[in-house]
């Protein structure tokens, strides 16, 4: 039976936190424990806040660049300075949405950067981690010190999408899972060789967590267990991270 078990985490995340013991007490204090291949979900915001990813904008000097776009946009010039400091490249620009290739190669809105139950103090935002996929490695390699169980992470966030209304949550970074299950090559039931069909799993996972977690619930963390994966013991070796669900440019019919 395939479960999605909320974890809820009261604490307050601060820099330098140690997510795997806030973590691992918040499961026991649901009465659980972790088993072997469970899967993390992890909200971002408790990663990024882990990692000093929160910003005081009154520290941001705009640059003339980030001042012509506050008057396209509306945006406070302070925030756009953020997002053109945290992006690749600006993919589209209108009056109310700035969507740009982050640098850790996501499409995004704002370069991921948040306000939502951040801070009280309104001044503060939240970046995406650095490197997602490491941060999920060191997670996992933490829990895996302390219980001596093998787990996958999957680092989510809510994004929006292309020609679709409401958001939906994605995984960011993975470790311990191939974030793809291809078909590719097996038949179908009528016997016809599949060519293209490979599902991304972790963004499914990842989706599904969401219905637990919520945005409003207090709970950053869900545990799916007893789902039948790819468990992968050395992401680096086997060469598995998040950018296996990005889709390379020159094949991108969107963002050309």
């Amino acid at each position: 039976m395939l479960s999605i078990i909320p974890i809820p985490i009261s604490e307050e995340i601060r820099a330098d936190h140690d997510l795997s013991k806030s973590i691992l007490s918040s499961i026991k204090s649901c009465g659980l424990t972790i088993e072997e291949f469970d899967i993390l979900i992890v909200a971002q915001k408790i990663i990024s806040k882990s990692e000093s990813r929160l910003v005081d904008m009154e520290s941001i000097v705009p640059s003339d660049r980030a001042l012509e776009l506050s008057k396209v946009h509306g945006k406070d010039s302070r925030l756009i300075q953020l997002i053109l400091n945290e992006s690749k490249k600006i993919v589209r620009l209108t009056n109310k949405h700035i969507i740009v290739q982050t640098k850790q190669g996501f499409i995004c809105a704002n370069a991921g950067i948040d306000q939502s139950n951040v801070s009280k103090d309104p001044r503060f935002v939240l970046m995406l981690p650095e490197n997602p996929d490491r941060s999920a490695r060191k997670l996992r390699e933490d829990i895996f010190e302390i219980t001596k169980k093998n787990v996958s992470v999957i680092i989510s966030d809510t994004f929006g999408r292309p020609f679709r209304n409401g958001q939906t949550n994605v995984a960011i970074g993975i470790s311990g899972i191939n974030p793809i299950k291809s078909y590719i090559g097996t038949p179908d039931q009528n016997g016809r060789v599949l060519k293209v069909t490979e599902i991304a799993i972790a963004d499914e996972i990842a989706s599904a967590a969401e219905l637990v977690m919520g945005k409003t619930l207090q709970v950053p963390v869900a545990i799916v267990r007893g789902y039948d994966y790819e468990f992968v013991k050395s992401d680096i070796e086997k060469k598995i991270e998040i950018s296996i669900l990005i889709r390379n440019e020159n094949d991108d019919l969107f963002v050309k």
